[in-house]
């Protein structure tokens, strides 16, 4: 399923990229969501072409597509009980199932809102002379953010960001900028986070949003290797430790074991005085 997977793939690797490319980021969602449903209704034939292929130079039998698929395992009597084809299996549950799963992931990673929210983002970003500069949408971005945005708030961004767009344009230290990570620096050094202070606090919200939704999407997945049905019952300080030693296990790993020794030694030292005096 390596054809499938390369566009989900390209997609994640662009949402990571440190510069955070969000207008790449948006077109590859929209591609990969349409290049599912094109494989899902006329792929299937170039892709059993390219397997069959591959089977046949390496000496691996190909079942025919019209013949009773039988599991692994199973009998040819129940197989055929079933009534199944190897075509209603290998196409319809394997090659169909595995496109309808990617859809479903990419449909709920980027609902609506969150390429809305991608989009707004995409407002901030600096390059070609901030091309992309959109007030309205930076305003719908604030608006995300109801517990750092109050009304007042909102109004002074308003009249912020038509001032800031004209003053930075005008300002030779802000071009070339092509991230929105050099954006916030030159900002800071140019002491402009001060002046358009409604502005910068909406930059850096957007700044810690990749962060803080990989940071959350890391705990769920180390949640799921160590709260395993013989932990059940762990309590949540335990599990809060454990979650911290797997997930920063390459810090850990640094740790001389004989330093951590030491320090439960001198712990238990130190209660057994108290405990005399």
């Amino acid at each position: 399923m390596y054809i499938i997977l390369g566009y989900t793939n390209e997609l994640s690797v662009c949402l990571q990229r440190r510069e955070q490319d969000i207008l790449n980021a948006i077109s590859l969602v929209n591609v990969a969501k349409k290049r599912m449903q094109e494989l899902r209704s006329n792929g299937w034939h170039n892709f059993l072409e390219r397997v069959t292929s591959f089977c046949d130079k390496h000496g691996v039998d190909v079942p025919a597509m019209d013949g009773d698929y039988v599991p692994y395992g199973k009998s040819v009597r129940k197989a055929r009980a079933r009534k199944q084809t190897n075509d209603d299996h290998f196409r319809r549950e394997v090659y169909i199932g595995v496109i309808d799963q990617i859809s479903q992931e990419l449909d709920y990673r980027f609902d609506e809102i969150n390429m809305e929210l991608l989009s707004c983002m995409a407002a901030f970003n600096p390059s070609n002379s901030f091309e992309s500069f959109d007030a309205r949408k930076l305003r719908r971005l604030a608006e995300f953010y109801p517990k750092d945005f109050s009304n007042n708030n909102l109004l002074r961004l308003e009249l912020q960001l038509d001032n800031y767009i004209d003053d930075i344009r005008q300002d030779d230290r802000f071009k070339g900028l092509e991230n929105i990570v050099d954006l916030s620096v030159k900002l800071v050094q140019t002491k402009r986070h001060k002046v358009y202070d409604m502005v910068y606090q909406l930059l850096k919200l957007v700044l810690l949003l990749p962060v803080a939704t990989a940071s959350v999407e890391r705990v769920f997945s180390a949640m799921v290797l160590v709260k395993t049905k013989l932990r059940n019952k762990m309590g949540d300080s335990l599990l809060d430790d454990c979650l911290v030693t797997f997930i920063e296990r390459d810090i850990f790993f640094e740790v001389d074991e004989d330093d951590i020794i030491e320090t439960f030694m001198s712990l238990r030292k130190r209660r057994i005085k108290m405990s005399a005096k």
